[in-house]
C-alpha cells in the first residue's frame, strides 16, 4: 500500500537547491510535497485555498524551486489545480468527482478482494483479525467523541482495508487501489465527520471482516460497494444540504 506520511507544517531548512538535501536519496521537493499533500488531505490546506509560493515558503521553510515541483506533482494527483496566472489553488470537493472516484475504486477493489480471498492463508487471516481489531477500537472511540476524523482513525481504516485485499497478488491492482484509496481521503474524512455518532462503522467493519474470514467472496463484495457507497450518499448530501 501507499503510505500517505502524515508530516504537516514539518520545519526543513531553506535551500534553493532541491536536489537530495538530507543525504538518504529524498529531496526538499519530496518533503514539500509529503507535507503539502499531508496538510491537504487532513484539509490543514482546505479546498480552494490559494497556494502562493511565499506564503508555503513561510509555512514550510522550503525554497520555491521545490514547492512549486511539488504542487506540480500534486496537480498531477488532483490535489492541487492552476488558476492560469493566479498560480496554483488546493482542488475543491466535488461530489461528482467523488461519486466517480467511488466507481472505479469499488470496481478495483472488488477484484483485489476476489484474489486476495482465494489466495489469502493464515498469514492473511491473521493479518485481516488484527487490523480489524484496531479498526473496532477507532471506530468506538469516534463513536463516542464524534467530531473531525482523527489520523488515528484514518490510519486504522487504511489499515484495514488493505488487510483485505493484502494477498491479492497483483502488485498494479494493488497499487491503482492505494492511490484511489488516497484520492478518496478528503471526501471521507469529510463524509466520516458529518456521520461520526450516527453511522453503524462499527458494524459495517466488522460484517466485512467476517464475510471475509468465511471466504465469502460475494458477500464481502456486495458488503464493501455498500460500505463506500454510504460513504459517497453522506458527502452529497452534506454538500447539496
Amino acid at each position: 500500500m501507499v503510505e500517505v506520511v502524515l508530516l504537516g507544517a514539518a520545519q526543513f531548512p531553506l535551500m534553493s537547491d532541491p536536489r537530495d538535501a538530507f543525504g538518504d536519496g529524498r529531496t526538499l521537493a519530496d518533503e514539500a510535497y509529503r507535507a503539502l499533500k499531508s496538510d491537504i488531505m487532513r484539509c490543514v490546506r482546505p479546498p480552494g485555498e490559494r497556494l502562493r509560493i511565499e506564503k508555503l515558503r513561510a509555512i514550510y521553510k522550503i525554497g520555491p524551486t521545490p514547492l512549486r515541483e511539488a504542487l506540480q506533482r500534486l496537480g498531477a494527483d488532483r490535489l492541487v489545480v492552476t488558476e492560469g496566472n493566479r498560480g496554483f489553488a488546493v482542488a475543491p470537493l466535488d461530489p461528482d468527482e467523488f461519486r466517480d472516484l467511488n466507481t472505479a475504486r469499488i470496481a478495483v477493489e472488488k477484484s483485489a478482494l476476489r484474489l486476495s480471498i482465494t489466495n489469502g492463508g493464515v498469514d492473511w487471516e491473521s493479518g485481516v483479525v488484527a487490523a480489524a481489531y484496531i479498526m473496532a477500537r477507532e471506530d468506538k472511540a469516534l463513536a463516542d467523541r464524534g467530531g473531525p476524523v482523527p489520523d488515528s482513525w484514518e490510519r486504522a481504516n487504511a489499515s484495514f482495508h488493505a488487510a483485505l485485499v493484502a494477498a491479492c497478488g497483483s502488485k498494479w491492482l494493488l497499487w491503482m487501489r492505494a492511490h484511489l484509496h488516497d484520492l478518496c481521503e478528503r471526501y471521507r474524512r469529510s463524509a466520516v465527520s458529518q456521520s461520526a455518532g450516527g453511522r453503524p462503522l462499527l458494524e459495517e467493519h466488522r460484517e466485512l471482516a467476517a464475510a471475509a474470514l468465511d471466504r465469502n467472496a460475494d458477500a464481502v463484495c456486495d458488503l464493501t460497494e455498500r460500505h463506500y457507497s454510504r460513504t459517497a450518499q453522506i458527502f452529497e448530501q452534506k454538500v447539496r444540504s
